[in-house]
């Protein structure tokens, strides 16, 4: 076993905090089947404590240690998709603790494709439960660098296993009411649900009977500095009234510069959504460091191949412009 990951089982066993990479973003992980070390995740974090958690899995087989009356779905979706991002909501078993649930019947279980996290997962043995390692509501770490910043010594050990490929959250699956309904999307697609099922999910509406989920907040995923989307028409008029108040201006969209002005700094964003979402975490950060007073995102298409894009997107607006505590 490597030193590193021989020090992060010692870590996870002793109740500590380690944030390790995943093919999505980077996770603050706690051992699931301890409640006090769960608590430290979410006193890192400032995570509201009726939030649940998702739990890592080293595998597949591990599936029924933590969920009961597990449906034929879902070990259909395990074959397709894991190790990969696709989160399924289940019945838990009776011993996972309140605090990975919030309170709820319910447990989110997923198995990560990154090869570090499958290697701590493998190497501890059981459960890890892992947010995003970020203060809470906040922009979702896609580097150890990030998760340094963000939390800083809140993190005993942060293994650091480069730019996370993905860069936005699973896609979560709620399996637990005799009908799957997408809860969050992310890179795996209803489509590609459809293509294993043989149907589509439902969707849910914001506040229909469903389980509470990871990322289901209206204002979530969000940079300080106020964001807002903007059509590709209106982007140009909106960082002209800007201009004309003399405000310091921060933009993403997907063309070359188009105003050239010490008080803009524009990043193009990739035009296709792969890369735009790999890339929409990190470039964030970067402009959100800028201290500007506006951050004027154009918005993407609509359609299936944004909807993980958009969802992250209208989050982070929501919930822009506003300090940790609130």
């Amino acid at each position: 076993m490597r030193p590193e990951i021989e020090r992060a089982v010692a870590l996870l066993r002793r109740g500590e905090l380690v944030a390790f990479p995943t093919e999505t973003v980077y996770g603050l992980g706690a051992d699931a089947a301890n409640p006090a070390a769960v608590a430290r995740i979410f006193a890192a974090k400032g995570r509201p404590a009726d939030h649940p958690l998702i739990v890592h899995l080293p595998a597949a087989e591990h599936l029924a240690r933590w969920a009961r009356g597990i449906p034929a779905e879902a070990e259909q979706l395990a074959a397709a998709f894991w190790p990969g991002p696709l989160t399924l909501i289940l019945k838990r078993q009776p011993q996972v603790p309140n605090a990975v649930t919030g309170g709820q019947d319910t447990v989110g279980l997923r198995v990560p494709s990154h090869p570090l996290a499958l290697e701590l997962l493998a190497a501890f043995d059981g459960g890890v439960a892992a947010p995003s390692a970020n203060r809470f509501g906040r922009i979702s770490p896609t580097t150890a660098a990030h998760v340094r910043e963000e939390l800083g010594e809140r993190v005993p050990l942060v293994l650091d296993g480069g730019a996370c490929p993905v860069g936005i959250e699973s896609t979560i699956l709620d399996l637990s009411r005799g009908v799957p309904v997408l809860l969050r999307p992310g890179a795996i697609s209803a489509a590609d649900i459809a293509r294993v099922l043989g149907s589509a999910p439902e969707t849910v509406a914001p506040h229909a009977e469903a389980p509470r989920v990871s990322g289901s907040l209206d204002a979530h995923y969000a940079p300080r500095t106020p964001l807002q989307l903007v059509s590709s028409d209106g982007l140009l008029f909106a960082l002209r009234n800007a201009l004309v108040a003399g405000e310091r201006v921060a933009v993403l969209a997907p063309t070359a510069q188009a105003i050239g002005h010490d008080l803009v700094t524009w990043k193009q964003s990739p035009a296709e959504p792969a890369g735009f979402a790999h890339e929409l975490y990190a470039s964030l950060r970067e402009l959100d460091a800028l201290g500007c007073a506006r951050l004027l995102v154009q918005q993407p298409p609509a359609g299936e191949n944004w909807l993980a894009v958009n969802d992250r997107l209208r989050r982070a607006a929501a919930g822009s412009g506003e300090d940790d505590e609130t």
